[in-house]
């Protein structure tokens, strides 16, 4: 039998495993989930015949390497910061290698390894990044290969709450790891080009410069900047393209409101507070606001950020609690960011009812034939409910389909790589519309951010 190993079967992973137990007797396949926590992985495999789950500590290079060699691909789903050490066994091994990650500096420095010893190493095979990669380079590649040239790309994703469980003021609940949501976008200055021209938004100006965005079906967003637009511009042979823009997006209103923690220094995670443990959440919101012996911290707190009573960005600070003289933080030595995070967790974790959403959004512009011309597209997925999420579908499926497109021959270029090319990108983007992974794209007029070529 053809055999899978997958380390770690965390919240991404349920797609990805039923995916692979569903194509196990036709493609002969032998599945190991190995992760320090077995009981999730025993859940989604079952009774499953062809699987077996082991305790496999990542750290722990016996127990690693044993189960890296009984492998012919492994699946790395652990947090990037981890993966290189398998990375670096199944170049020992001789084993393909699949992740959802950013290809680290480590892992690139493999490349020379991979390609001696054929090896596969597919990395950014998540949604975003991989879906977006994959949707992104199939139109780029079609545009160009009818003769045009492009101009402008830009591209948004979000990871959302599902409109029959948006029932919170920000219309928004944590549907990946709260934490990276709570530090978006610190690091340096958002980087970007609009026309031909190199454009910075410093951190503390981030969530107040948003565009808006209309998905057909479900109403308005808004994006704000990544930090580094330019990261796939020659990547992708965008090189002479005069818009690039990549965003996350977010129901409109939720920037204005995140803003305000941002200008308090709540998103800090670079300090830690003194005697955090015993702070309330009205206490961690006084600590950012000036003394004053007769003033509340509402009053304090509306008066410092110019927000009126009545205005819809105080009631969503309301609805967090975070006033409450009660609640307390009882987390010891933790940063702004880490007590902001436990705060909103309170109201942003999804309940077993609530389903979850995928959003992304690509704009296309191009010349051909001396005229301009634009291609939008955009596409929605929804979760099934608290194991198959809309996340875990977006991230796991790619994650399979590559793997199967590797044992099977479908994929054959060897070393570290990401999905660009017509030979990954095609077979991938073709099943996933089988599982409802689908974009729907649409001719618009070409406005770019010069309409009138000035």
């Amino acid at each position: 039998m053809r055999k899978i190993l997958i380390i770690g079967a965390g919240k991404s992973s349920s797609y990805l495993i039923k995916y692979l137990l569903d194509k196990s007797q036709s493609e002969n396949l032998h599945i190991t989930i190995g992760d320090l926590n077995v009981d999730n992985a025993k859940k989604l495999i079952g009774n499953h015949t062809n699987t077996q789950v082991i305790h496999l500590d990542v750290f722990n290079s016996e127990s690693r390497i044993s189960a890296i060699k009984n492998a012919d691909v492994v699946i790395s789903m652990l947090p990037a910061r981890f993966h290189i050490e398998v990375a670096k066994d199944c170049i020992t091994y001789k084993k393909h290698m699949v992740t959802a990650s950013y290809v680290s500096k480590e892992m690139q420095a493999l490349d020379d390894d991979a390609k001696a010893n054929s090896l596969i190493f597919m990395n950014e095979i998540g949604v975003d990044p991989g879906i977006d990669h994959m949707s992104a380079m199939q139109v780029i590649d079609n545009i160009r290969d009818k003769g045009g040239k492009m101009i402008l790309f830009e591209s948004f994703t979000g990871g959302l709450v599902a409109p029959e469980s948006d029932n919170n003021l920000w219309n928004y609940k944590f549907t990946w790891n709260p934490r990276n949501v709570v530090v978006a976008g610190q690091g340096g200055a958002a980087k970007f080009l609009q026309e031909s021209q190199f454009k910075y938004i410093p951190y503390d100006r981030l969530f107040r410069r948003t565009e808006f965005l209309d998905v057909e079906g479900y109403g308005r967003f808004e994006a704000y900047a990544n930090r580094d637009s330019l990261k796939y511009q020659h990547v992708y042979g965008l090189d002479h393209a005069k818009t690039l823009y990549r965003g996350t997006m977010r129901r409109v209103g939720f920037s204005r409101a995140w803003h305000v923690f941002v200008q308090l220094g709540m998103t800090d995670d670079s300090y830690t507070i003194d005697d955090s443990t015993n702070m309330s959440y009205r206490d961690f919101v006084n600590a950012f606001l000036p003394y004053s012996p007769t003033d509340s911290v509402e009053l304090k707190f509306r008066h410092a950020l110019k927000i009126d009573q009545d205005d819809i960005v105080w009631e969503k600070f309301l609805e967090l609690d975070i006033f409450n003289a009660k609640k307390m933080v009882e987390l010891d030595k933790a940063t702004p960011a880490q007590i902001l995070q436990k705060i909103l967790m309170d109201n942003w974790t999804l309940s077993e009812e609530d389903k979850d959403m995928i959003v992304m959004y690509h704009k296309f512009g191009y010349e051909l034939n001396g005229k301009k011309h634009q291609i939008d597209a955009t596409m929605v997925t929804l979760g099934e409910d608290q194991t198959y999420t809309a996340m875990a579908k977006t991230v796991g499926l790619p994650v399979a389909i590559a793997t199967m497109a590797i044992l099977n021959g479908k994929i054959k270029t060897p070393g570290v790589q990401i999905p660009i090319t017509k030979e990954v990108y095609t077979p991938i983007l073709e099943e996933l519309e089988t599982h409802g992974v689908v974009f729907n794209e649409k001719e618009v007029s070409y406005l770019g951010y010069n309409p009138l070529n000035i």
